[in-house]
């Protein structure tokens, strides 16, 4: 016989409306409660009808995360899986499910956006990225609906967002390579039609410009934000005449693909060229030599974004917040900084 949510309340003697607010995550109810009524759920395998309760509540108790990539992409970049990591650990302890969305285009964004609004799937959507000249802006724009955004819009909006200061991060690793004695920086960047590659480009060209060192638009590269990205675009500036004797990556990825060119052409890291990533996940304590790279703290900005979000549902009110994360330059072997 299937078991019910007075039997539940029964065995963990409380009310069946302990139980219910047990199963909705109900902030007042103590934690000594909410193990008694979980371990009565477990014993008597009783699950929840969650279809039921969202009808019962009007709320899916779902967030929506929309991927700017597609799924192979996120899953070999280990900033999305750590962005994510974030997110669901806020999401699981308020109680909410994630929907992940992935796509090839920017038609197809907007397309799983506008499913998500009006098929009423989710509570909110998170965006995991901001594009220049963005069509999903547009829809938020005819569709007021709690959202937040990894990354800061192009323009001023009325959306929430999470982000660290990319010039200003993109500035400090370029000037400490400046300071090392490097004149000739290269720069390998992202897709500039994501906010945080111009951003980062625009970090660079203000160091390269307090110091006095002019801009030479063949030192930077563009490509997505993958590995293979970082190798060609360092083999095309260890092919220049007046090679760079650094280089800044704005993705980790970049720059271990950048680091396996080098290495490839017979140049030494850090000796013949130094070179600095960002994100600073967890393989780059392990590559040889370590990478120094700017932390950009991924985990924190799934969280904040995540916390953004539910604040809005909670409120029944879409918001203007914004969050910035603070960022670290982290200085290991690669940049021959460290000796």
């Amino acid at each position: 016989m299937t078991a019910t949510i007075k039997d539940v309340a029964a065995r963990a003697g409380v009310s069946p409306s302990t139980v219910s607010r047990v199963i909705s995550n109900h902030p007042r109810i103590s934690e000594k409660t909410k193990r008694a009524v979980r371990e009565a759920m477990e014993e008597l395998g009783y699950h929840p009808n969650m279809l039921a309760r969202s009808l019962a509540k009007k709320s899916s108790e779902a967030i929506g995360v929309l991927i700017p990539s597609t799924t192979e992409e996120f899953f070999m970049n280990p900033f999305f899986p750590e962005v994510l990591r974030g997110i669901t650990d806020v999401a699981k302890r308020e109680g909410y499910d994630l929907l992940l969305s992935t796509s090839d285009s920017g038609k197809e964004d907007v397309r799983s956006l506008t499913r998500m609004i009006h098929g009423k799937r989710v509570d909110g959507v998170l965006l995991l990225s901001s594009r220049m000249q963005d069509p999903l802006m547009q829809v938020l724009r005819e569709n007021p609906f709690p959202v937040s955004m990894i990354g800061r819009p192009e323009v001023e909006l009325p959306i929430a967002w999470v982000n660290n200061d990319n010039i200003a991060a993109c500035y400090e690793a370029t000037r400490h390579l400046i300071q090392l004695g490097h004149q000739r920086i290269g720069f390998l960047g992202g897709d500039e039609s994501f906010v945080v590659t111009r951003d980062r480009l625009q970090g660079y060209n203000q160091a390269l410009d307090e110091a006095g060192i002019p801009t030479d638009r063949r030192l930077m590269f563009a490509s997505s934000f993958m590995e293979q990205g970082g190798y060609h675009g360092m083999t095309r500036l260890l092919a220049l005449p007046d090679r760079p004797t650094a280089v800044v990556a704005s993705d980790d990825l970049f720059a271990f693909g950048a680091m396996r060119a080098a290495g490839e052409l017979g140049y030494r890291i850090p000796e013949d060229i130094a070179v600095v990533g960002f994100n600073n996940v967890r393989l780059t304590e392990m590559s040889n030599p370590s990478l120094t790279s700017v932390d950009v703290h991924i985990y924190e900005l799934g969280v904040a974004a995540a916390n953004l979000l539910i604040e809005q549902i909670r409120e029944g009110a879409t918001s203007e917040k914004h969050v910035i994360v603070p960022t670290q330059l982290v200085v290991r072997h690669s940049c021959g900084g460290r000796g």
